[in-house]
């Protein structure tokens, strides 16, 4: 390839000529070359008389600083006139100087979403692949995080724990919150699975919870575990302080503090609000509370509602028929029974049969309450608004004796059926809609299921093995 010619006027001053270098691989370098008639440096081809005005500059040529290919004969000359000469390297670079992009390859319907993102299953549109998600079992939810953080943040959003419940598809699991030892320890918690059943131990509560007591724990929109008010470790007196647990995203969350001190109160939740009335403030002998609050958690806030009719500390709640009924002592250490009505806001003192033979722990189930009636949970009675008395339902005869650990802790319902907690964190089921009496219609969850007589319980209460290891305080079921 021979560089732009000169014209033969030009021999004193030669005529400097650029050229665009479009050749092969030796014309793609920062060099220099000659080729012919022409002196080519730095890719610029400078067309000059060859040999009159090039042989003056000879000796100026270092061919030791060229890269490219150059011929024998001019690399002898300048190694005669120059003391070091090297052998000249080219680099294989591209041919042309404006090297040439990847052609892209042509994109499938499954490699991007509409939004520009890695699809959540390569090949299958978003909406299959998120059909097939919301089905993996919730057991494995922590396992589907790890994958990427786009599943990650599909698991943190209520979009797919929500698209779960609307198709029947959320599993509801029975979390107990409880003290390490009757009299003492650190409260803790754990979460049993019925699928498995098997108890799992969970991260520990917020450190506020840790050693605290008279709490009131509750749920709101089936997912959110609070943790309300109770003694306050550290500086003693009760605390206003409210944090709440998500099931979906597995974390704790703080929530507005209540408007008053409180220990040892009542709690439930009636038209997704959350209702705390009576208790304690926690001062100077303990004075009970008249003062009820509701939360809202559309509005993120605390409101108070009407006062209860006396001062009360509850020991049981529960709500029934659209009423939230109370049963505690009064401040002459008197039991009194008590019901809010939230479309009136007003309480009333409730005297009928259903309060006398009203015991912990009790639960409702399709517009119905159920109570224990005997320690270990073993019978169950149900209230009878015609005849207005207690009558028993279901009897497993399978007692498991009167020691503190096989106590019934709490009796929560569950996919249909009524489970009986214990403080051995044994977990009975029962189907109360079965026939009465039918031992088929008991099972056992968690824990082991033989039963004890009576001279075997006597025997275990004397030696030691039946004192409770964890007294349970409150027990919840959340779905996700």
């Amino acid at each position: 390839m021979r560089g732009c010619g000169t014209s033969r006027q030009s021999a004193t001053f030669p005529l400097l000529t650029f050229v665009f270098l479009l050749g092969s691989s030796q014309q793609l370098h920062t060099g220099c070359r000659v080729l012919g008639r022409s002196f080519w440096l730095g890719g610029i081809g400078w067309g000059l008389p060859f040999p009159s005005f090039f042989a003056r500059f000879r000796g100026e040529v270092d061919s030791s600083s060229c890269f490219c290919r150059v011929d024998r004969s001019s690399a002898a000359a300048a190694a005669r006139r120059m003391p070091v000469s090297k052998a000249c390297v080219q680099p294989s670079l591209r041919a042309s100087i404006h090297p040439l992009k990847p052609k892209a390859l042509p994109r499938r319907p499954g490699d991007r979403s509409r939004g520009g993102q890695c699809p959540f299953i390569p090949g299958l549109p978003d909406d299959l692949a998120i059909a097939c998600l919301i089905r993996v079992p919730r057991a494995d939810h922590w396992t589907l995080r790890l994958v990427c953080r786009r599943w990650c943040r599909l698991l943190a959003g209520n979009y797919f724990y929500g698209l779960r419940r609307r198709l029947g598809l959320a599993e509801q699991w029975v979390y107990a919150v409880k003290r390490d030892g009757k009299d003492g320890g650190r409260v803790s918690w754990d979460v049993l699975d019925p699928s498995r059943g098997a108890w799992r131990a969970l991260p520990p509560v917020p450190r506020e919870y840790a050693d605290a007591g008279g709490f009131g724990c509750a749920v709101l929109g089936g997912c959110h575990l609070y943790l309300l008010g109770g003694t306050d470790p550290r500086r003693g007196g009760a605390m206003r302080r409210v944090v709440f647990y998500s099931a979906r995203s597995n974390r704790w969350h703080r929530a507005p503090d209540m408007l008053r001190r409180r220990q040892c109160f009542g709690a439930c939740v009636m038209g997704n609000r959350l209702y705390v009335a009576g208790g304690e403030s926690g001062g100077d002998g303990g004075v009970g509370l008249r003062s009820a609050e509701v939360f809202d958690p559309a509005k993120n806030r605390w409101s108070f509602v009407a006062e209860m009719a006396a001062a009360m500390v509850p020991f049981v709640s529960a709500v029934h028929g659209g009423r939230w009924y109370v049963k505690g002592l009064g401040a002459q250490q008197e039991v009194l029974s008590q019901a809010y009505s939230p479309g009136t806001d007003s309480w009333s003192v409730v005297l009928d049969g259903m309060v006398t033979g009203w015991r912990s722990p009790s639960a409702c189930l399709d517009g119905r309450l159920y109570a224990a009636d005997c320690k270990d949970g073993c019978r169950l009675r149900a209230y009878d608004e015609a005849a207005d008395a207690w009558t028993t339902c279901v009897d497993s005869k399978q007692h498991r004796g009167s020691s503190q650990a096989a106590e019934a802790a709490a009796i929560v319902a569950l996919h249909g059926r009524l489970c009986v907690v214990r403080n051995d964190m044994s977990v009975s089921a029962v189907d109360v809609a079965a026939r009465a009496g039918n031992q088929q219609s008991w099972e056992t969850l968690a824990g082991k299921a033989h039963a004890k007589g009576f001279v075997t319980g006597l025997l275990s209460n004397l030696a030691g093995r039946g004192r409770a290891k964890n007294h349970i305080l409150h027990c919840q079921v959340l779905e996700a």
